[in-house]
């Protein structure tokens, strides 16, 4: 059975992400195995965000990428139900408003950054800014100085690939850990889920005609993915290119992930001083003396 470490990379050699399989093929009778092994992850999860609450010197950020229909918003719902909602920031990255636009790319990421101690989920994430906005060719339309936009495609994105390791150096030295996910949706699983989409009713809201335009760009997008994935994996913040075709399979190794980003925070209770322990005693002796 695939592990976690077959889908993360940390930028060891040139990345494929056609050597990354958009399916594990995995059995359906061990379907059940692989939703308890999900769930002894989630109660981890849950004590591990108790003692990284307590604790609040690390914050973690889970980011989401993905195709239409590839299981993010399932993937957010399954695996994090069972967290502490009051240490957990979700914030959706839709179409940057203008207020947005007229920042850094990075500046809406920062303004939702999760406290420390908190858990920050990224439903897509700012890089959004080197896959739509290369696919589409977004960025020469921006409102920024010559100097900023007189150069070739490659050397534009080469530099925000530059700036998002930075971003993300910083982020790391400055006591946050990211959980980059890429769910890794084949073609014709798109398909499959698009037309249910279209077929059942309580699945129809999910669709939109815009959908199938952004799917003529698969090419271009797979491109774009393979190209970001493959210049800001690191060690210290790597990339988990998911097998998304499997829905079960997918949630369980992005709790996979989650577990062990969490683990290696070794988050615990803060331990009280002696004076604060005396403190709790005297407490305690005016409660029994009530």
């Amino acid at each position: 059975m695939m592990k976690l470490d077959d889908c993360r990379y940390e930028g060891q050699g040139s990345f494929k992400l056609s050597d990354y399989p958009t399916s594990a093929k995995v059995d359906k009778a061990d379907r059940s195995h692989i939703e308890e092994l999900m769930a002894n992850n989630i109660e981890r999860m849950i004590e591990l965000q108790d003692k990284l609450y307590a604790q609040g010197t690390e914050g973690v950020v889970i980011m989401i990428q993905a195709m239409d229909a590839a299981g993010k918003d399932g993937t957010i719902k399954h695996v994090m139900s069972g967290l502490n909602p009051q240490g957990v920031k979700v914030y959706s990255f839709k179409q940057p408003s203008k207020e947005e636009l007229a920042h850094d790319f990075l500046w809406r990421a920062a303004c939702h950054l999760p406290q420390r101690g908190e858990i920050g989920l990224f439903n897509r994430s700012y890089y959004e800014d080197v896959l739509i906005v290369r696919v589409r060719g977004l960025w020469r339309g921006y409102a920024m100085p010559k100097r900023c936009l007189d150069m070739s495609e490659k050397d534009f994105f080469d530099q925000r690939y530059r700036q998002i390791v930075n971003f993300e150096d910083f982020l790391y030295e400055n006591g946050y850990r990211l959980v980059k996910v890429f769910l890794n949706l084949g073609l014709d699983e798109q398909k499959k889920r698009f037309l249910a989409r279209i077929d059942e009713p309580a699945k129809n809201w999910k669709f939109s005609a815009g959908d199938l335009d952004e799917r003529d760009l698969w090419p271009q997008y797979m491109d774009a993915f393979e190209q970001a994935i493959g210049a800001t994996s690191t060690k210290r913040n790597p990339w988990y290119v998911i097998p998304a075709d499997q829905k079960f399979f997918a949630r369980y190794l992005v709790s996979e992930a989650v577990v062990a980003t969490l683990a290696a925070c070794d988050p615990a209770y803060p331990q009280l001083s002696e004076e604060d322990l005396a403190g709790l005693e005297a407490c305690r002796a005016r409660l029994a003396g009530e």
